[in-house]
């Protein structure tokens, strides 16, 4: 239960941080991991996001924020052991950067947002966790080793992610529009949207109007054509079309059908993955992922598992985990 301490000394509390794209999330937790406080702001706590600066400003306010909520003195945070699941934390040196910032905490340690899901999908034990939402990647873990596969980007990778799979179905439909590929009433729908026009569609792929208003916020009264040349749609774009591909499987449609055959190919090729690596449970999260489940769990019952919690616990988790991996390392030096 959520609660204050009325300025109680607690001598060690552990800190997590899920940090995504456009909000990020704190929890404060005593040393037995009961929740003290916890808090959420909408801001972008991506990594890559001015050098990291956006999510050392929201872990910065978020700290405020919930140690006022537990009642506690700010000072109090140097009893305080930290771990941040950041967006963006895939590559070493954005983590290492972060890391060495002036935070006010006895420890913290940076770790990849998907390090965080995968601890709170099994409660710190070993299994894999695949994130199936407008990105894709896939964690294990087994008998302390680390598997870590895909997240690469929208670019180069995140190959059964929402945003690849929409990117799919936009090409499919434009193909069939030409008479290059067999169509269906979904790839009628879609290019309905662009009013049957390949020349809009282009347009939006590269001067997307909801990247542009990105990339311009404070002038969105200016004319569309005064604006940036390029402005590339983004992943979320792409995955916005996904839904469409739901509602028109629900009516038989062939492409529909057709295009979730290949994303389940995807999912299946990173279950095989884990397999061979010796992981035997996998839960899966993210949006798309949510939608893939009954069916992941059909085909492979036992196997695919629902989180058992949050990726927010999971930074709990791993904060203790790590205070304890150091006690034991500086007691092995000791001699101990």
């Amino acid at each position: 239960m959520i609660g204050r301490n009325r300025g109680c000394e607690l001598t060690r509390m552990f800190l997590g941080v899920d940090g995504g794209g456009t909000r990020c999330r704190m929890r404060l937790a005593d040393a037995s991991l009961k929740t003290i406080a916890e808090a959420q702001i909408d801001a972008p706590s991506n990594l890559q996001v001015e050098n990291g600066d956006a999510a050392f400003a929201a872990i910065g306010r978020l700290t405020d924020l919930v140690f006022a909520r537990a009642g506690l003195d700010i000072g109090q945070a140097a009893n305080v052991h930290a771990c941040f699941g950041m967006a963006g934390a895939r590559l070493l040196k954005a983590r290492e950067n972060f890391a060495a910032r002036p935070f006010p905490f006895a420890s913290a340690m940076v770790v990849d947002d998907i390090d965080i899901a995968r601890a709170g999908a099994h409660l710190g034990a070993d299994g894999a966790v695949l994130i199936i939402g407008t990105g894709s990647a896939g964690l294990g873990l087994a008998c302390g080793k680390r598997f870590q596969v895909g997240g690469w980007g929208f670019l180069v990778g995140d190959e059964m992610s929402g945003a690849w799979l929409g990117r799919k179905l936009l090409r499919r439909s434009l193909r069939a529009f030409e008479g290059l590929e067999k169509g269906s009433a979904l790839c009628d729908a879609v290019m309905e949207i662009f009013d049957d026009d390949p020349q809009k569609l282009m347009e939006w792929s590269f001067r997307n109007p909801a990247a542009l208003a990105d990339h311009d916020p404070g002038h969105s009264a200016r004319s569309y054509r005064d604006r940036p040349l390029v402005a590339h749609a983004r992943p979320v774009d792409y995955g916005a079309f996904v839904p469409m591909i739901f509602d028109f499987l629900e009516q038989g449609d062939p492409v529909a059908a057709e295009l979730l055959a290949l994303e389940m190919e995807q999912v299946e090729s990173y279950m095989r993955w884990f397999l061979h690596r010796g992981i035997d449970s996998i839960a899966v999260v993210g949006g798309l992922g949510q939608r893939l489940l009954p069916m992941l769990e059909e085909s492979h019952p036992g196997l695919v598992i629902r989180p058992r919690s949050s990726p927010l616990n999971g930074a709990v988790i791993l904060a203790a985990a790590s205070l304890d991996h150091d006690n034991a390392t500086r007691q092995h030096s000791s001699g101990f």
